[in-house]
């Protein structure tokens, strides 16, 4: 529980440092062009979009997680509600790919 409070926390922080693009769309943009260092898709997203999302994950290489709620997470970044967020900073990345190992 812990590791997943400090996640949220870094996940926050990143976003108020500009590091983090939210929403499917912006996300997918980056996604295509090599900025995100790490995908993080909302547990409770729809199939479909996780489905979209890890497919391109693995045709860019670029390291997901599933992890949080769309609330956790649109709360964290002080966003409407967001199912998939990605990380553009090679150590916030590092970082979190460290606690999800806890964060279920």
């Amino acid at each position: 529980m812990e590791s997943r409070k400090r996640f949220l926390s870094m996940l926050g922080m990143a976003y108020k440092a500009g590091q983090v693009v939210t929403g499917e769309d912006t996300t997918r943009n980056a996604i295509r062009k090599n900025r995100v260092k790490l995908l993080i898709i909302a547990e409770d997203a729809s199939d479909n979009t996780k489905k979209r999302f890890i497919n391109s994950s693995v045709y860019y290489n670029v390291p997901y997680v599933i992890c949080l709620t769309k609330i956790e997470m649109s709360r964290s970044l002080g966003q409407k509600i967001r199912s998939v967020a990605g990380i553009i900073d090679e150590g916030i990345a590092k970082y979190l790919m460290n606690l999800v190992e806890n964060c279920v």
